[in-house]
């Protein structure tokens, strides 16, 4: 769980600095800054956060490939 948890964090913490840096330099309307924030701040998670994205979709496909136990 901890690489998604990991992953996770890691995209709220971009959103959140590219939210800020987009007010600093003067972005005021609300709608535009959050839709701006959201895009620039995915296109950078899918370049800067490439290994952790990896080891997520390596855990939760791990997670998904093992045999579930039989109740019986």
């Amino acid at each position: 769980m901890r690489p998604v948890l990991v992953y996770t964090l890691c995209r709220i913490l971009l959103f959140g600095v590219t939210l800020g840096v987009l007010a600093l330099l003067g972005l005021q309307n609300p709608l535009v800054l959050i839709l701006a924030s959201f895009l620039i701040s995915g296109i950078a998670s899918y370049v800067l956060l490439s290994k952790q994205r990896d080891a997520m979709s390596e855990r939760l496909s791990h997670k998904i490939d093992q045999p579930k136990p039989q109740d019986d």
